[in-house]
C-alpha cells in the first residue's frame, strides 16, 4: 500500500469536471516573486522537467518584458515538448506581436477590471476597456493562436460586468476565461459562487489563477474545480508574488489522493522538480512545506517512530517514494529505544540493552543542551558508552 486517507473524503457525491487542464506558471508568476530572475539555461530546464512530469500548459514567460525573455521563450520552443506553451500578453498589438515572433502556442491576454484598477492603474472605463480586450483577442485568434483572457483582479470586480466583459470574450473567440484572484482576497465559497454564476452564462472553459495571501489558493482551486472550472494556474513550491500562488504539487496530490482525481502525471519526480526549483531560483522550501518539505518525512517522536518503523502509514499520509522524496528517522529529545536501535543497526554496531538505554540517555541529554544529533556527535556518544566503533 502506498497510501492511505481518511474514508470520509467520499462520503459526499463530488463531482469534478472530465477533464482538467493544469497550466503551470513557474516561469511567469513564479519568476515575478521578489529576487528571484531566471536566465535562459535556467528557464530551459525547469521547462524540461515540468515536461517530463506531463504538464498540460506551460505559461513561459512574459516576452515583451526584455529580449533575454524573448530568447528564453524561444529556446523553450526550441525544446519541441509536448506541453503547449504559453505566454502572457497585455492588451496590446505589440505585446501579441511579440508573442507571435515567439512562435508560441497561445497566449493569456489580460487586463485589469475591478474599480480600484480602472480608477487607480488603468484610469479608463468599463465601455474602453471592454473595446480594447476584444480589438486584442480578435488580433490573437487571427494569427492562430489559442487564446486565454483572463480579468485581473476578477474576484474583486463587479459581477455584471465581469459577465458581460467573459461573454464579449467568447463571442470574440476566446479559448478560455481566466478567473484571476490577484490578491487572494477571495473565500472557497465565494469562488464557488462566482464559477457557478459565470457557467451560467459561459460555454467557454474556465480557468483559475489563484493567490495565497489568506493561505486560500489550494482550496479555493478545488472548490473552483467543483463548480464547474477546468483549468487551474499553478507554480511550483507555490512561489510568486508576494504569498505566492497555487503549489502545483499540493494540487495535483490532493486531488489524486484525497479526491481520487488522477491527472496522469508522473508524479516520482516532484520531489527533483521541487528541489531544482528551489535551487535555481534561491527560494528556499520551508521545511514544513506540505508534500515536498523536509519535515514532511521526518519523525522524531519516539512514539510516532516505534510506529513508522513497524508500519509508515501509521504517520505518513503516503509514502516519500511515491513522489522521489525519503523517510528520515532524526534523533533528539523524544526519540526512544527504537529509533536510536534503528540508527544503530544502520550503522551495523550491536550493543546490550542497558548499553542501548544509556545511549538514549545521552542523546536527549545533548539535545537538550540545544546540540542536533548528526553522525559525528552520535558517533561521540555511542564511544563514550562502549568505547571505540567505527560509523
Amino acid at each position: 500500500m502506498e497510501y492511505y486517507v481518511s474514508p470520509f473524503n467520499h462520503s459526499t457525491e463530488l463531482k469534478f469536471p472530465d477533464k482538467i487542464t493544469i497550466y503551470d506558471t513557474t516561469l511567469r508568476d513564479g519568476e515575478q516573486t521578489p529576487g528571484v530572475c531566471l536566465r535562459t539555461p535556467e528557464k530551459v530546464r525547469i521547462a524540461r522537467k515540468l515536461d517530463e512530469l506531463k504538464i498540460h500548459q506551460i505559461e513561459a514567460g512574459f516576452p515583451v518584458v526584455s529580449n533575454e525573455e524573448k530568447r528564453s521563450i524561444k529556446a523553450i520552443m526550441n525544446e519541441d515538448l509536448n506541453a503547449d506553451i504559453l505566454v502572457l500578453s497585455r492588451t496590446k498589438k505589440e505585446d501579441i506581436d511579440t508573442a507571435i515572433d515567439c512562435g508560441v502556442d497561445g497566449i493569456i491576454t489580460f487586463m485589469g477590471t475591478s474599480n480600484l484598477h480602472l480608477k487607480h492603474k488603468i484610469k479608463m472605463s468599463q465601455e474602453e476597456i471592454l473595446n480594447i480586450c476584444m480589438s486584442s483577442i480578435e488580433h490573437a485568434k487571427d494569427h492562430g493562436l489559442f487564446v486565454a483572457f483572463s480579468a485581473e483582479d476578477a474576484t474583486r470586480t463587479d459581477l455584471e460586468f465581469l459577465k458581460k466583459l467573459y461573454k464579449k470574450a467568447e463571442d470574440y473567440g476566446a479559448d478560455r476565461v481566466h478567473i484571476a484572484d490577484t490578491v487572494g482576497a477571495i473565500s472557497p465559497q465565494g469562488i464557488s459562487y462566482l464559477v457557478k454564476e459565470l457557467k451560467s452564462q459561459l460555454k467557454t472553459d474556465i480557468a483559475l489563477h489563484c493567490h495565497n495571501d489568506f493561505g486560500m489558493a489550494l482550496s479555493n482551486s478545488i472548490s473552483g474545480l467543483l463548480a464547474g472550472a477546468n483549468a487551474i494556474s499553478t507554480t511550483v513550491n507555490g512561489i510568486g508574488e508576494r504569498a505566492g500562488n497555487t503549489s502545483l504539487e499540493e494540487l495535483v496530490m490532493a486531488l489524486k489522493l484525497i479526491y481520487n482525481v488522477d491527472l496522469d502525471f508522473n508524479i516520482k519526480i516532484f520531489y527533483e522538480l521541487s528541489k531544482l526549483v528551489e535551487k535555481l531560483t534561491n527560494m528556499k522550501i520551508p521545511e514544513n512545506k506540505p508534500i515536498v518539505g523536509r519535515n514532511v518525512f521526518r519523525h522524531e517522536s519516539g512514539i510516532h517512530v516505534d510506529a513508522v518503523l513497524e508500519e509508515p502509514l501509521t504517520y505518513e499520509p503516503f509514502l516519500p517514494e511515491l513522489i522521489g522524496h525519503q523517510r528520515r528517522i532524526v534523533l533528539g529529545k523524544h526519540s526512544g529505544c527504537r529509533a536510536v536501535k534503528a540508527k544503530l543497526n544502520e550503522c551495523g554496531i550491536e550493543v546490550s540493552r542497558d548499553e542501548l538505554c544509556k545511549i538514549v540517555e545521552r542523546v536527549k541529554f545533548q539535545r537538550e543542551k540545544g546540540k542536533y544529533i548528526n553522525d559525528k556527535l552520535f558517533n561521540e556518544i555511542v564511544r563514550s558508552v562502549r568505547g571505540p566503533v567505527d560509523l
